[in-house]
């Protein structure tokens, strides 16, 4: 099972099927698809899902001063080497 610290960095991404979530300080954004079937390979990609979104949790439980809103920072964008 892959492992990501949500909130802890910039840098750490993980994939659950076809779905990727990239952590942030500030957030963690997930985008692409996930197919859960009716099946031990469905469970496991189910339990896997539920463990970052249940961390996730925990962490912005534990947050003494959770901000109700917060200003997102941009994602960093890098030249287009092909242009």
């Amino acid at each position: 099972m892959a492992t990501l610290q949500p909130f802890q960095n910039e840098a750490d991404s993980i994939t659950i099927g076809e779905l990727t979530i990239e952590n942030r300080l500030d957030q963690l954004e997930l985008y692409g698809s996930l197919a859960i079937s009716r099946d031990q390979t469905g469970l496991q990609l189910a339990l896997e899902l539920k463990g970052l979104i249940d961390e996730a949790v925990r962490h912005l439980q534990s947050v003494a001063d959770l901000p109700a809103v917060i200003e997102l920072k941009p994602t960093d964008s890098v030249d287009n080497p092909f242009k």
